[in-house]
């Protein structure tokens, strides 16, 4: 397996093999990778020729700095998970903070309709300005087909494509089923720095999430997250920071519901200081 730490030598490896592997797939990632950026990188696999794994801790996203000191770094066993994947259709690029930003470590400024001042951007300063840099980094370093992102972070999903269709990317964005631990919860990076008790807690985000899907349609909205914030408020070991049903076009809250559009609840959580985040189509 081929592993890069220099977008110079990742760019001409890549070049060099624009005709044998005419279809180039990415999966950007920050490491600790698990069974869901497994799934993510299986479906790119079976789409492209060749597929990019990118590994960097991106710290323009991290808001608190406790965060990305805190935030996981497992290069050795990432290597070894992706190696049991693919040993000779994955590239590794796990560059440097100064090989992607140089000496200076900022973010641009993007407009993205809007949608980046809803749910994830009023408790996040300046986070998806974050993404947006380093996603259209790797776009330009590694210029890409297609690039796969999980819907765990549908927010995201829809910045990217936000991204893409603003900026004139020639790069298709392809949005991934949730991929979910047997007890429901949503697998994240994050989820290693749960100890045994908020671990075992978790799943009620899920479980809260399917209940709020079966009362939509013959509940309100109002209702339905009046319901949620009391289920909450009796989990001693997870604290609510949000729960929004919106529109996955405009990811506004739902003010009036109508039958042309698609709705998704979304819902961010904190387990003794591990932010974790989820959602569930409505609709």
């Amino acid at each position: 397996m081929k592993i890069f730490k220099n977008k110079s030598e990742l760019s001409d490896f890549l070049e060099a093999r624009k005709d044998t592997h005419s279809q180039v797939g990415l999966v950007p990632t920050m490491g600790a990778l698990h069974e869901g950026h497994a799934s993510l990188i299986s479906k790119a696999l079976a789409e492209s020729d060749l597929v990019v794994v990118s590994i960097f801790v991106n710290p323009t996203q991290f808001d608190k700095i406790e965060d990305l000191e805190k935030y996981p770094r497992t290069l050795e066993s990432d290597i070894s998970l992706l190696s049991k994947i693919s040993e000779s259709q994955i590239v590794v690029y796990a560059p440097t903070v100064v090989d992607i930003y140089g000496e200076t470590v900022a973010s641009h400024h993007f407009d993205f309709d809007g949608l980046e001042h809803e749910m994830e951007g009023k408790f996040r300063n300046g986070h998806f300005d974050g993404v947006g840099t380093i996603v259209k980094r790797l776009f330009e370093i590694v210029k890409p087909n297609t690039a796969y992102f999980g819907e765990k972070d549908f927010q995201q999903l829809m910045i990217i494509k936000k991204l893409v269709e603003k900026e004139n990317l020639p790069v298709k964005v392809v949005g991934c089923d949730i991929y979910r631990a047997s007890d429901g919860l949503a697998m994240s990076s994050r989820n290693v720095r749960l100890d045994e008790a908020h671990r075992a807690a978790a799943p009620f985000i899920y479980k809260t999430l399917k209940a709020a899907q079966r009362k939509f349609g013959t509940e309100s909205a109002n209702t339905i997250n009046k319901w949620v914030v009391s289920q909450f408020e009796n989990q001693k070991l997870l604290e609510l920071e949000y729960f929004i049903i919106a529109n996955i076009e405009t990811l506004k809250p739902i003010e009036q519901e109508s039958k042309q559009s698609l709705y998704r609840a979304f819902v961010a959580v904190y387990a003794d200081g591990v932010r974790l985040i989820d959602n569930i189509a409505l609709n």
